[in-house]
């Protein structure tokens, strides 16, 4: 009985070769709206004016709370197996002109990260 209670939560959840390899990206900008936050994972090339949007992600806010937990449990265990994760002093020195008046945008710095 519980393994079958077990086997109706199960989710198969499919991975292709090309998305598996991810997608490098060292800076995010976060935007709201009432109804959803949308997450541009961006590569920013030192010397280049220009950066390219690698992957853009829209989410509820419901899952956007859930994804913040998440990456909290995951930053806190990765601390306690590797040390404290020390911030960079470095600001983005770029325009700000990202997300209008329908929400507000941040701007996340990220140091070699794979998606």
């Amino acid at each position: 009985m519980a393994e079958e209670l077990k086997n109706q939560n199960q989710i198969n959840i499919e991975l292709s070769e090309e998305i598996a390899e991810g997608e490098y990206a060292n800076l995010a900008m976060i935007a709201h709206s009432s109804g959803e936050f949308v997450i541009d994972f961006i590569r920013l090339m030192p010397g280049l004016p220009k950066a390219k949007v690698k992957s853009r992600i829209v989410i509820t806010p419901e899952h956007a709370k859930r994804l913040l937990a998440a990456l909290a449990d995951n930053i806190q265990k990765f601390e306690s197996s590797f040390g404290e994760i020390k911030p960079a002093n470095e600001a983005p020195s770029f325009p700000m002109n990202f997300g209008g008046t329908v929400g507000e945008a941040k701007v996340l710095i990220i140091n070699e990260l794979k998606f």
